[in-house]
């Protein structure tokens, strides 16, 4: 009978297929503290790994064995490893080139970096405090154009305010929106734009997922841009507003309309302390207080809350909560329960006063004068469509977002 073979350090006797090199994709690896967050730029796919396990990737990636690098990592942290399920792991994440894929060509550099640098540049920094120190300088001198709510009221016509205010906000959302794309951009990171759902608001949104693979610190910019660009947008709308005053210092309509969407922008930048919508507010903060995925944390954390309540046994492990997460978790899933609770009571308060006064504004413009029945039945039904159509946009968003969960669990 042949011999049985004598034990082996770990890795060593695999089966001769492992002894080959393994293919990734192009991989980026940046360090952050006892961790090392790894991923693909070109599909936003990340996973944040224990120093000893990136330092296990970065040797298979570079070309060694699974046996060899077992080998070494047995060697170095005194302890065996489970290759093939690591690598089973890498697989399932798309890091690793099926049989027969060719390797991509290099990325090409993303559109637009140049200007994103120009944009964010130390001049243009000296330029953004110019803008600044005029614009509180001009309402110093006139305290009519500090923002108020009055400002939203330039027409007595509400179909007419909430018409412009859709019509003029939406390319200053996307300026918004712009503004994130080209800080990332700046860094060479690709980003896309998309309309998505924060609870009962429709929202443009800006995704930069290759933001995980620079440093803490150079996230920053990217995600404060659109708040800096809002309160950028705010000063030249009242600068405008001041520069078209008409000869007795009257506001001019144009001025009106921009003080208007200033204090709606206002709004905006008030709308973005609700981190519990996942805003910028809420990115800024997980980022500061080094956690990975806060929101998903803290919602498994209130559902294992609630199962406990009911005796139930609960739904998530806490072992597979990154530990930074679940310590902040512990407060961060109270406030964004007290959040949702005061977002949905809200609505709840202010909608139906809302429908009602215009059903009612409706019924009292069927009586007098057939030409002001006619404007004022006109008036009052583009107030109600336009009002309630961004809630009717979000429950589509909704269901649909609820279809697609159903379809990939069911998969």
């Amino acid at each position: 009978m042949p011999e049985r073979p004598a034990a082996t350090e770990p890795g060593v006797g695999q089966p001769p297929h492992t002894e080959r090199p393994l293919a990734f994709h192009t991989l980026v690896f940046q360090p952050d503290g006892d961790e090392v967050t790894v991923g693909r730029l070109d599909e936003g796919t990340f996973v944040v790994l224990p120093a000893d396990g990136a330092a296990l990737l970065r040797r298979l990636v570079d070309g060694e064995s699974r046996a060899d690098a077992a080998r070494w990592y047995a060697q170095t942290y005194g302890e065996p490893v489970d290759v093939d399920d690591f690598v089973s792991d890498l697989d399932e994440l798309g890091f690793l080139r099926q049989p027969g894929e060719q390797a991509p060509p290099p990325p090409a550099p993303v559109r637009w970096q140049r200007l994103g640098r120009a944009v964010f540049s130390p001049a243009g920094g000296v330029l953004y405090l110019v803008l600044l120190a005029g614009w509180l300088t001009a309402m110093v001198r006139s305290p009519d154009l500090v923002p108020s709510y009055r400002h939203l009221f330039f027409t007595p016509y509400m179909s007419v305010l909430v018409a412009v205010m859709f019509l003029a906000q939406a390319p200053l959302i996307l300026l918004h929106e712009a503004a994130h794309a080209l800080a990332g951009r700046r860094l060479g990171l690709p980003s896309r734009l998309s309309i998505g759902r924060r609870l009962y608001f429709v929202v443009f949104q800006t995704a930069l997922d290759g933001l995980v693979a620079v440093e803490r610190r150079k996230r920053v910019l990217p995600m404060i841009a659109g708040m800096l660009t809002d309160v950028g947008v705010l000063a030249v709308l009242t600068l405008f507003a001041a520069a078209t005053r008409t000869a007795d210092g009257e506001l001019s309509l144009l001025g009106g309309v921009a003080l208007g969407l200033g204090y709606s922008t206002v709004l905006r930048l008030l709308w973005q302390c609700f981190f519990f919508l996942r805003t910028d507010v809420y990115y800024l903060v997980v980022t500061v207080l080094g956690c990975v995925d806060l929101q998903t944390t803290a919602k498994q954390l209130l559902a294992d809350r609630w199962a406990r309540l009911l005796r139930r046994p609960p739904p998530y492990d806490p072992e597979d909560w990154h530990p930074r997460d679940r310590a902040v978790a512990r407060w961060y899933s109270v406030l964004m329960a007290v959040g949702y609770s005061v977002a949905l009571v809200t609505m709840a308060v202010n909608l139906p006063p809302i429908v009602a006064r215009a059903y009612r504004t409706v019924l009292e413009q069927l009586s007098g004068d057939p030409l002001h029945r006619l404007a004022g039945l006109a008036d009052s039904v583009l107030f109600l469509l336009m009002t309630v159509g961004e809630l009717a946009l979000a429950t589509v968003l909704f269901l649909r977002e609820r279809r697609a969960r159903r379809t990939a669990a069911a998969r």
